[in-house]
């Protein structure tokens, strides 16, 4: 097999299927009216000429859409077929989640041909699938399959994405600081990025579902409608996921503003309690003739006790005026 094509597939029809692994035999599968699957590697130079040479009885259309550099998750009719692009997840060590991974797809009633740039474990299900006579038995059987492997791939980063936000909930209502405003504009970038692929996938999967396309069951359709339900629902967690961040943005600035004001008044305070004292001081502190007291030994005393009285009349003011 070359090494362009990553994987191919002769359907028994019966959820079971042969890998092919001859060159010669895949692009003869490819044309034959029994349903196959050839999934191809866009990062190998040979993956375009390959396709424009043996789905050349193909819209040319479908090959540049199958190659193209980005893609955002849509549908598109086409005779008898489709051209179907969704994302999922990544959950490779490491990576992140958010940073979701294109699957490009040629469907109709014999074959699928399928390309990714990145590995999408929810591809390998199906192959998995196939080997234990688990798999789809047919074309709308196949895209239904992987439609529903993407959805339930993406419900453990939503429910991660919820609990991040419930314990920065908790973190603001128990110690507000300002490094809490870096994770939660993380978090709110993570919830826009997965929006802004779901969404219109969602739409993908709605037009898929009602597509008068004859290799496609009412079975198929019920089991779209199941993943269409879920990522409806996946949508609306990201919805209230925003909110809620925003929300907790929100509080936050109002918290650190209210502690900044705290601080800022008890200054204030402090300032006006010791500005007569700083004058009086200052008064008194100048270098020249007639300053009272001079000559006195208690004068001093006198002077400390005049300053303790002066604060003392200040903090009955400020507690009458309710300043403090």
């Amino acid at each position: 097999m070359n090494e362009h094509i990553l994987m191919s597939y002769d359907f028994d029809g019966q959820g079971g299927g042969q890998e092919i692994v001859d060159t010669d035999a895949i692009s003869q599968k490819i044309k034959d009216d029994k349903f196959a699957w050839i999934h191809l590697d866009l990062n190998h130079p040979d993956t375009q000429d390959w396709l424009e040479k043996e789905i050349s009885y193909l819209d040319p259309f479908i090959v540049d859409s199958l190659t193209a550099e980005e893609t955002r998750p849509r549908i598109t009719e086409i005779g008898d077929g489709a051209l179907v692009i969704l994302r999922g997840v990544n959950l490779h060590e490491g990576a992140d989640p958010t940073d979701m991974i294109s699957i490009r797809l040629w469907i109709d009633q014999h074959r699928v041909i399928s390309a990714q740039k990145r590995q999408l474990k929810a591809v390998y299900d199906i192959a998995n699938k196939l080997k234990i006579g688990k798999g789809p038995r047919d074309a709308g059987h196949f895209v239904a399959l992987l439609i529903s492997h993407l959805s339930e791939r993406m419900e453990s980063v939503l429910i991660d994405l919820n609990e991040q936000v419930d314990q920065q909930e908790e973190a603001v209502m128990e110690q507000a600081d300002k490094s809490l405003r870096e994770t939660v504009a993380n978090i709110r970038k993570q919830v826009i990025i997965l929006r802004r692929y779901i969404s219109p996938q969602r739409d993908a999967i709605s037009q898929l579902k009602v597509a008068e396309l004859d290799w496609l069951s009412n079975q198929d359709k019920r089991l779209m409608q199941e993943s269409f339900n879920q990522v409806t629902r996946f949508v609306e967690d990201l919805d209230a996921l925003r909110e809620r961040t925003q929300v907790i943005k929100d509080e936050l600035v109002n918290i650190l503003s209210d502690k900044l004001n705290k601080n800022m008044y008890t200054i204030s305070v402090i300032a006006a309690i010791f500005m007569p004292l700083g004058f009086l001081t200052g008064l008194l502190g100048i270098n020249v003739g007639g300053i009272p007291g001079s000559s006195s030994d208690s004068a001093f005393w006198v002077f400390s006790g005049l300053l303790v009285l002066v604060v003392a009349i200040q903090i009955y003011i400020f507690k009458k005026f309710k300043w403090f």
